[in-house]
Formats: C-alpha cells, structure tokens, sequence
C-alpha cells in the first residue's frame, strides 16, 4: 500500500505541475505573480503529501526566518525542503544545478522567480556567475537558498561543504541562516518510496556575514551537523 500511496502522489504532483503551469503561463509576465503561482504549487504537493502518504512536518525555530536579503544554507535530503522552504520564505532563489534549466515549465517559472542556474564542472567562472546572479536577488530582498553538500546526502551522513556558500556569503555581506531537516528517513531517495511520519524541521540563529572562510565554513557544518532535529 506504501507504494501505491507513493506513486499516486508522484503521479499527481507530475499532473498539477502540468495544469497549473499551463493554465497559469501568464503569470510568467511578473515575477511576483510568477512566484505565487509556484508557492501554490508547493502548497498543493505538500496536502497532497500528507493525504497520500502521511507525511507532515514541523517547522521549530521559524521566528529565525529572514523577512529581507539571506543566505539559507540548508541540508539537502530530497525533493521536500525545496518544497517546504518555497513556501517559508517571502523571496525564495534557490541555487540549482544546470541541467534543471531544460525542464519545460519548471524553468520556465525558476527563471522568471529568480532561481540561479550554475554549472558546477565550471569551476570558477561557475561562482563568479552565480555570485553576481545572487548579488542582484539580493538587492531585491530575495533569501538565496543553497544546499552547502552540493548534493543530496543520506540521513545520518555528513558531507563536506562545498565553497560555494562560503564564496557567497562573503561577497553578499548578509547574515547566513542555517537550516536542518530529517525529510530523507521519509522521502526516500532514489526511488519514489514515502513513508509515514514527521519531517523535523529547524531553522537555527543566524551567522554573521563571514570575515575568515575557515571559521565560516566550520561554524555553518557545526550548526547545521551538530543541532538536533527537533
């Protein structure tokens, strides 16, 4: 039953990206318009979630949610932070892999929000790149958010962080706020299995905007890898 419940909701989160996003093509005309739109689809796929299979979530911390320009650097599981953060945050700009810029509809509403595409095999001209796109998001009061693993990581596992997220926040100048989840013991990744329960989200005090790269960076994987879920 798990895996019906389980592929019926992929089923149905693959259709209503489809209808809300052709019905809804106009609002590709204004990001703000273009932005509610894709919170409303995030919304629809986590009821759809919960009803299908049972899976909820609690959010602890979120007095610590930036209303104006931040870094939310969070720890990446699967699919569900990207849907819950998308509809926390006022001004999300998530920072996606490259190969996501091809989806059709998808991106058509992650360039009109504001999301940065970058190619992470392009080394430095791949974070000259996406500094200068976050720069100009943030100066619009967007909350840039980055997965600091550079890739999905197995509950109980630690990645090292990437430098990516220590690059931006220097030169953006704003506070980074850490975030940890336990999505991954529910929407398992590979594959399209989900299991009952409850994400546990928490969303920690800010840092600072960093002045040494080492203690930035040992300071971010200390909060997000050491902080209890709960």
């Amino acid at each position: 039953m798990t895996k019906l419940r389980s592929i019926l909701f992929v089923a149905s989160m693959m259709l209503s990206a489809l209808i809300i996003g052709i019905v809804a093509l106009p609002a590709l005309l204004r990001r703000d318009w273009s932005l509610a739109i894709s919170k409303f689809w995030c919304r629809t796929c986590l009821v759809s979630l919960k009803m299908l299979c049972g899976i909820d979530d609690q959010v602890h911390g979120s007095e610590h949610l930036p209303q104006g320009a931040a870094i939310i650097a969070a720890k990446h599981q699967s699919m569900w932070e990207t849907l819950r953060l998308t509809t926390l945050l006022p001004q999300p700009s998530f920072v996606l892999k490259k190969e996501l810029k091809h989806w059709p509809i998808f991106s058509w509403f992650a360039r009109r929000n504001g999301f940065i595409f970058i190619d992470r095999e392009a080394g430095a001209s791949a974070l000259r790149d996406m500094t200068n796109a976050a720069k100009a998001m943030a100066a619009e009061g967007a909350q840039i958010i980055i997965f600091p693993e550079g890739t999905r990581v197995q509950p109980d596992h630690d990645a090292e962080f990437q430098p990516g997220v220590a690059a931006l926040a220097k030169a953006l100048k704003v506070p980074t706020v850490p975030i940890t989840h336990d999505s991954g013991k529910y929407w398992i990744q590979p594959g399209p299995e989900k299991r009952p329960g409850t994400v546990e989200m928490t969303v920690l005090p800010a840092l600072p905007a960093p002045r040494d790269r080492k203690t930035y960076l040992a300071d971010l994987q200390a909060a997000i890898n050491g902080a209890p879920v709960a």
